[in-house]
This record gives C-alpha cells, sequence and structure tokens, in this order.
C-alpha cells in the first residue's frame, strides 16, 4: 500500500504537500492498521502465563510487606 503526492506546481509551498499527504493517510486507514501490527506479540504458552503470574504475585506480596514495614 503506498501513497503518492505529487506536487501540482512548481510554486507549491511544502507545507501544502505535506498537509495533503498526511490527508491521504488518514483517509486510507494505514495508521490504525500499522499501530496495531506494533502492539501485537505472539501469545504466551499456559507455562509462561502461569510463571509470570507467580512472579507478579510474589514482587506484589514483597512491595507490600515493605509498606508494612514502612521501608518504601
Amino acid at each position: 500500500m503506498s501513497i503518492k503526492v505529487t506536487r501540482k506546481d512548481q510554486g507549491e509551498a511544502n507545507e501544502n504537500i505535506i498537509r495533503r499527504f498526511n490527508r491521504k493517510v488518514l483517509q486510507s486507514g494505514i495508521m490504525p492498521l500499522k499501530k496495531e501490527q506494533m502492539r501485537f506479540s505472539k501469545p504466551l504458552s499456559k507455562r509462561e502465563r502461569r510463571l509470570k503470574a507467580i512472579i507478579r504475585e510474589r514482587r506484589k506480596a514483597e512491595k507490600t510487606e515493605k509498606i508494612k514495614l514502612g521501608l518504601k
């Protein structure tokens, strides 16, 4: 998918070209697709999710313990 923007005439300002380009990008809907592709990550296996949950719970317990002791 490509977007082509050409000068209408030699006297056209660069700002106008950029403005037309930005408008075409917004109208084409490329940006939401690209942002969605950037956020995609492979799904974790059940084992990995479980291990991450255990680590998260340990860190949370340590944090609450420190707060109770007045260290943080």
